[in-house]
């Protein structure tokens, strides 16, 4: 159920590929106390008959079986559907492994209401994700014309909230009215760059998002991290090799179309760069990592999208 002072009726979107059902436990008892309803939609998972079986022991609860790996945009593209069609007037999208704080979703309600009272065209509004390394601090996105800049959130400042000009899906309150204006999320692009590239359509059709620096949650951007000098100590994420050819092909596509600001082409192009030449150099798999970069790069020019394996590869 919603929390009683938000009257905004919410439905939330978890998809899911071979969870840790341990940690989508901890996620569902979590989220399902703050929404109205909880959609997990499977995208192909082989335990796909226990996560079911685990929805389903929480009330307003269900999951939705995809049978085959169909990629995150089309599980949530089921899933925001399915919460339209329920009634939902926001819809709030979380990875798998994102574990939210207690009143993350009615914080991130109360700021989305706030700001739609003056402004018609809010699009969404996201949480502020804990990593986990000591000391790290998340951060809101802005484009600028050669870099992406990183904008805090204040310690000292309750209630804060940054312009930005996207967020990561997970740990975002979608519009229901923006949904249904701005469209789907873009199922050709399989993984990566789904909520970018949504964003922005949004930015393009002037709509605005927002970081609310209250709504808190715990939630990595990779499987790992890797330590190294980049004129201060950086923990870097790291993702398997073949996340690499999406981010690239996905990339190149986004780079081939009218619609994205030309400011975040040009961030995104040295943040590529930059991206292949510290791998190179620091990460493990050199080799594995170069080869599916330039095949992402020659498949994005070919305008190639949907999914490049049957399965996962490791």
């Amino acid at each position: 159920m919603n929390h009683p002072e938000i009257s905004t009726p919410i439905a939330a979107v978890v998809a899911t590929f071979n969870p840790d059902l341990s940690v989508l436990r901890d996620q569902i008892s979590r989220t399902a106390c703050q929404v109205a309803w909880l959609i997990v939609v499977d995208d192909g998972s082989s335990n796909v008959k226990q996560v079911a079986g685990l929805v389903n022991e929480f009330d307003g609860a269900e999951c939705i079986a995809l049978g085959d790996n169909a990629g995150v945009g089309h599980a949530h593209n089921v899933g925001i559907r399915r919460g339209l069609q329920n009634g939902a007037r926001a819809v709030l999208i979380l990875d798998q492994d994102t574990l939210p704080s207690t009143n993350m979703v009615s914080v991130l309600a109360q700021k989305l209401e706030e700001l739609q009272r003056d402004d018609q065209r809010i699009a969404a509004v996201g949480a502020r994700y804990l990593g986990e390394q000591p000391g790290h601090q998340s951060f809101f996105v802005r484009f600028r014309r050669l870099r992406f800049e990183k904008c805090f959130c204040s310690n000292h400042r309750s209630g804060q909230m940054i312009r930005a000009d996207m967020l990561i899906s997970s740990g975002t309150l979608f519009s229901a009215t923006a949904l249904n204006e701005i469209g789907d999320m873009e199922e050709g692009l399989f993984i990566d760059h789904v909520d970018t590239e949504w964003f922005l359509r949004a930015e393009h059709r002037n709509w605005r998002s927002y970081g609310v620096c209250d709504a808190l949650m715990e939630h990595s951007l990779g499987e790992r991290t890797f330590r190294v000098w980049l004129g201060r100590w950086r923990h870097l994420p790291v993702h398997k090799p073949f996340r690499y050819y999406y981010i690239y092909r996905n990339s190149v596509l986004l780079y081939r179309r009218v619609y994205p600001a030309a400011r975040w082409k040009c961030a995104d192009l040295v943040r590529l760069v930059l991206m292949a030449v510290v791998f190179l150099v620091f990460a493990d798999q050199r080799i594995t990592n170069l080869f599916m970069m330039c095949r992402g790069i020659v498949d994005g020019l070919r305008g190639q999208t949907g999914r490049k394996w049957q399965v996962h590869p490791n």
